[in-house]
């Protein structure tokens, strides 16, 4: 059975870090210890608004909460104020304001108390990892029983030390984004490499039909000089025909060369974000055709059936044609990889094959691009739209064709990248473009 796989949204994962917070604090405010350190990792740390509220770890942590218990046995009720939910790889945190009411000594005392829950994605799990909560300046009165001098002093320092790591990481993050940029267009370049081969055989083809219509011309014209002295009209008429079409010809050609260039070039680039009405079919029948005959250059033992299937109707999509072009290249040369892999280990009878598909959908347009290499396993699809995750040797790949493809579509394009993929038998990838990008 085919295994489907469709990377969440933004807002999904922020959703789902969400529902780990508040059931975390829920199994607090109804005492449940079992059910809160279930969401915590075994190296969780926890700071909180007590001078004796610190913990290295899982145990100590528990430890912490079961004093609490003991001295006030009774639920908490705890209402959000406000959340803010933020994310970075499979790292997130959350920062709370909160009401609580605790019942001590048969009177209700209420405390706003700001949090923060930072959580990691652990085997495919939200786990908190680091609990941090300190009173706000404002709501400082003197009579609550977790307020004194001391811990207001602490809690000034631990938030000065909050805000320093958070410009830190705002630092780091820009870093980041910076070299991501740099090492995206290093990705883009190898594939231009990969392609170079492609390009020569590709652009030979119309240059040679320049050059035997020029020769061809060449030859008629002087017919057409024999014929002017000869004073043979008709005959005149028809080699100046000839030579009119092969003309044609030679500019068709040119243009050919020419947009291949243009295509290679734009390819080079860094995006402009122009949308441009393109013609899928064409765009998508270039890159399998530049695609193999690359890799056909690089590695002679090389060979694949190559099918295409595609929709006529679709007409024009308002597209950025390089970028589009990079998604399609990209999992083209991915199906060429899996299927020189699976043939090269030896199966019997086996003709690898890639298919390059387009249809008009009921509300969108889909581009897919199937092979029948080995297919993956779940624990590799659920990774592959990941930055710097390849399942290709040291090398081979950077693990940022596929994220950075993912990006394309969704955040460039307003479409979804899918994937389906069967163990033994293949894998396809769907490219699913809005009908609101049609001309």
């Amino acid at each position: 059975m085919a295994n489907t796989y469709r990377p969440q949204t933004e807002e999904e994962r922020k959703a789902e870090v969400i529902a780990v917070h508040d059931l975390f604090w829920k199994a607090l405010g109804d005492r449940d210890t079992e059910t809160r350190f279930s969401f915590c990792a075994d190296n969780v740390t926890f700071i909180g608004t007590g001078l004796d509220e610190k913990a290295a770890d899982k145990a100590a942590y528990i430890a912490i909460n079961k004093r609490g218990i003991e001295q006030y046995p009774g639920k908490f009720d705890i209402n959000f104020i406000w959340k803010r939910v933020s994310l970075m790889d499979d790292v997130a945190w959350v920062e709370s304001e909160v009401d609580w009411e605790v019942n001590l000594d048969e009177k209700v005392d209420k405390e706003l108390i700001r949090n923060t829950v930072v959580l990691k994605k652990i085997d495919n799990l939200w786990k908190v990892v680091h609990v941090h909560g300190s009173l706000p300046d404002y709501r400082y009165t003197g009579q609550n029983y977790m307020v004194n001098e001391a811990s207001q002093k602490r809690n000034h320092e631990l938030e000065m030390e909050v805000y320093k790591r958070t410009r830190q990481l705002h630092e780091a993050l820009e870093h980041l984004k910076s070299t991501q940029s740099q090492l995206i267009q290093s990705e883009k370049m190898a594939s231009l490499g990969e392609l170079t081969a492609g390009i020569a055989h590709e652009i030979q083809n119309p240059l040679n039909f320049v050059n035997n219509f020029s020769e061809i011309n060449t030859e008629l014209i002087n017919e057409l000089i024999e014929e002017v002295d000869k004073g043979n009209t008709e005959e005149v008429k028809a080699i100046a025909n000839d030579i009119r079409e092969n003309e044609q010809k030679i500019s068709h050609h040119g243009k050919r060369a020419d947009a291949i260039v243009k295509g290679m070039l734009q390819h080079s680039r860094s995006s402009t974000g122009k949308k441009e009405p393109t013609d899928i079919n064409a765009l998508a029948d270039e890159y399998f055709r530049l695609a193999y005959h690359g890799l056909r250059a690089k590695n002679k033992n090389f060979n694949a059936k190559l099918d295409t299937d595609f929709d006529q109707s679709i007409g024009t999509i308002n597209i950025i044609p390089q970028d589009m072009g990079r998604v399609i290249l990209n999992l083209i040369t991915n199906a060429f990889y899996a299927v020189e892999e699976k043939r090269v280990s030896g199966i019997a009878n086996f003709e690898p094959t890639v298919k390059v598909t387009t249809r008009d959908i009921k509300d969108a347009v889909l581009v897919s691009v199937t092979d029948n290499g080995d297919g993956m396993p779940p624990e590799i699809v659920d990774k592959i739209f990941m930055p710097f995750f390849t399942t290709k040797p040291t090398g081979k790949g950077t693990g940022l064709g596929l994220s950075m493809s993912y990006d394309i579509v969704t955040k460039g394009h307003g479409g979804q990248l899918k994937v389906e993929t069967n163990a033994g038998q293949g894998t396809t990838f769907f490219i699913i473009i809005p009908k609101s990008n049609l001309i």
